[in-house]
């Protein structure tokens, strides 16, 4: 197995590590692979999984989202089936997309990247 993916480590938490510290908010979620960062999407205001990977290097990121299992590699902007990673395979059900609830603005479709 590649250093890049690391299945026995958990994900950080439910939510966007940096938007629960700063009282943002995200579209969808996103797992590093490598460390279990849960970063924010590209089409949320702050792109916080983008973030981590050029902070740290770490490529491969899966969805954190119910239903999805699909990683993406930053470095070959790829892609690609991997290995089941450590539960938490996702997000809670119940906490809304966006999200967290409280934090979306009425208007959070006009602050969104597309």
């Amino acid at each position: 197995m590649s250093a890049t993916i690391q299945p026995d480590v958990p994900p950080s938490g439910t939510g966007c590590v940096e938007c629960l510290e700063s009282q943002g908010w995200w579209v969808h979620l996103r797992r590093c692979a490598q460390c279990g960062h849960i970063g924010c999407c590209d089409t949320s205001p702050s792109q916080h999984a983008t973030a981590h990977f050029r902070e740290t290097g770490h490529p491969v990121i899966q969805s954190f989202e119910p239903g999805e299992d699909w990683f993406w590699n930053f470095e070959t902007e790829e892609g690609f089936d991997g290995p089941v990673l450590a539960p938490a395979h996702s997000r809670p059900e119940s906490q809304p997309t966006p999200g967290p609830a409280g934090a979306v603005p009425d208007d959070w479709r006009f602050k969104i990247h597309r």
